[in-house]
């Protein structure tokens, strides 16, 4: 089942039943990075607190919200909007259950008095404990093949033995990856239709691969409430999960259906 609306998404949200969305895998605009054709004019604080807040209504118990997000530079400072947003989630009941981070290969541009930015927030909130948590395991172990040897420093300052040196463990040849997820972004990239170029901000389709099969199992119904270009819908379908996608804009919103439904309308 795939679900396209073209809309305002406090609006259509409201619409949607409570605990009715196993995953949310989106991402708002970031303060005034990107003018998203002068909708962005309309993305206010209480605009941001609202949509999370209906979030949590229509996440079911033990869903998850990935909400990647990054900040501004206003007069010298970073905002901090990121931040605001994640306690703000919390204040609505989500528990920050993984603060992420989604490094890019690029940066949008160089600076002189700061390190360069290459990398942006994935915050993983969620309504209770995760339902679903299927690690990717594909972070290469130098030490494979090895037995696990080695301690740990217990609360007390004490040194324990770690469990998998007592029971002489082998370390796998690969594990779970760490919360550092490095993606190449840009056309022939993260994405390969030339004509997709029509919207500002494309992430990875990787990215959104990634969450969707990390946090929800087949069948399960994933909302992007900032559609955008698509990305989120064109994966969940791939994957077998059931799709909501929300659009404010009418032209990224005919990107997104012609992407996700693979044909010219």
């Amino acid at each position: 089942m795939i679900q396209l609306i073209n809309g305002d998404c406090l609006e259509e949200m409201k619409k949607l039943k409570e605990n009715s969305i196993d995953l949310t895998v989106t991402s708002p605009p970031y303060d005034n990075l990107r003018t998203y054709n002068g909708n962005n004019a309309l993305w206010s604080e209480q605009v941001w607190k609202d949509c999370i807040q209906e979030l949590f209504r229509v996440t079911t118990q033990g869903g998850v919200v990935v909400w990647v997000v990054g900040d501004a530079t206003i007069k010298g400072s970073e905002t901090g909007t990121s931040f605001k947003q994640a306690l703000w989630a919390m204040e609505c009941g989500f528990n920050l259950h993984d603060t992420m981070i989604y490094q890019k290969n690029s940066l949008t541009f160089p600076d002189t008095n700061r390190y360069y930015q290459c990398f942006e927030y994935m915050f993983v909130f969620s309504k209770g404990k995760p339902k679903t948590c299927n690690q990717i395991t594909d972070k290469e172990n130098k030490q494979a093949g090895k037995t696990i040897s080695g301690n740990y420093r217990d609360i007390d300052g004490s040194l324990k033995q770690m469990s998998g040196s007592k029971n002489k463990r082998g370390i796998k040849e690969y594990g779970v990856r760490w919360n550092i997820w490095k993606y190449n972004t840009g056309w022939k990239h993260s994405y390969s239709e030339d004509w997709l170029r029509g919207h500002p901000a494309i992430f990875p389709e990787k990215l959104a691969h990634d969450h969707i099969i990390s946090w929800s199992n087949e069948g399960d119904t994933v909302l992007d409430c900032f559609m955008g270009s698509g990305t989120t819908g064109k994966m969940a379908k791939q994957l077998g999960r059931k799709f909501i996608g929300i659009e404010l804009d009418e032209t990224y919103f005919n990107i997104a259906k012609q992407r996700i439904y693979e044909r010219i309308f």
